[in-house]
């Protein structure tokens, strides 16, 4: 039997937490409430949750401040998570500055306030989906150029150095590798690794590639494997002594 997935669900609004639990209860997943941005932390010091349902205005310690605290556990007190645990940010920020912020600091995605719960367990599971176990055994370790990644640990590193990924940087990173010199679109991208079919922000993707660039390429200005196909979308490149930089 696979094991119940547990959701850490934070806001300060109880009628939200309410509602997303009997949403997310009815999917088969279980949830854990939590209403202020230190009683979030106080959780993440002693369990490990699946996925974050994190909103941004929250009293004590934002969203933001937690977000950046689990992308950078290092500089912070120990949490027993580790730094790719998914987040999705609940926001009632319309401004597309503040959304983008959030991507930036390292969210997996985020959802504006109204939201239908439906969207929002969608937008749970999208985030969740990995290969499957017969999928990920039957894939091997990938070597371009100085990039190194297991599926099967998820691990990765450059020039044998160990990155740390996020949990969609990796799932996007992974999409590119397996379809080298095939260009996509945003939404076509949102499609294959985020689940999006019918909605998301191609922002969400245009931030993704930007953190990974900056965690992968020797020149995240001057990318030489993760181009831009202008007009278009990206593609992945394995680079040559002279690449055309985009």
């Amino acid at each position: 039997m696979a094991k119940e997935r547990n959701i850490l669900v934070v806001d300060d609004e109880r009628t939200i937490r309410e509602v997303l639990r009997r949403y997310l209860e009815l999917e088969g997943f279980s949830v854990t409430e939590a209403e202020t941005g230190p009683q979030a932390l106080s959780i993440l010091q002693d369990s490990r949750p699946d996925l974050i349902v994190l909103d941004v205005m929250l009293p004590g310690v934002d969203g933001f401040s937690i977000t950046r605290r689990l992308r950078h556990a290092a500089d912070y007190q120990p949490l027993q998570v580790d730094g790719d645990i998914p987040i999705i940010l609940l926001t009632a920020r319309t401004n597309e500055v503040d959304r983008v912020s959030g991507l930036e600091l390292g969210a997996d995605d985020y959802i504006t306030k109204p939201f239908s719960p439906r969207e929002l367990v969608a937008r749970v599971k999208a985030v969740l989906r990995r290969s499957t176990p017969a999928e990920i055994e039957s894939e091997s370790p990938v070597e371009i150029g100085a990039l190194s990644l297991d599926p099967r640990s998820r691990s990765f590193s450059v020039e044998g150095a160990d990155v740390s990924l996020t949990a969609k940087e990796f799932d996007l990173l992974w999409f590119l590798l397996r379809h080298p010199r095939q260009v996509f679109t945003r939404q076509q991208l949102l499609d294959q690794v985020w689940g999006y079919e019918f909605y998301g922000d191609e922002s969400t993707v245009t931030v993704h590639v930007r953190r990974l660039r900056e965690k992968l390429e020797p020149n995240p200005s001057k990318p030489s494997y993760i181009l831009t196909v202008w007009g278009v979308g990206y593609k992945f490149e394995e680079p040559t002594a002279d690449p055309q930089q985009t």
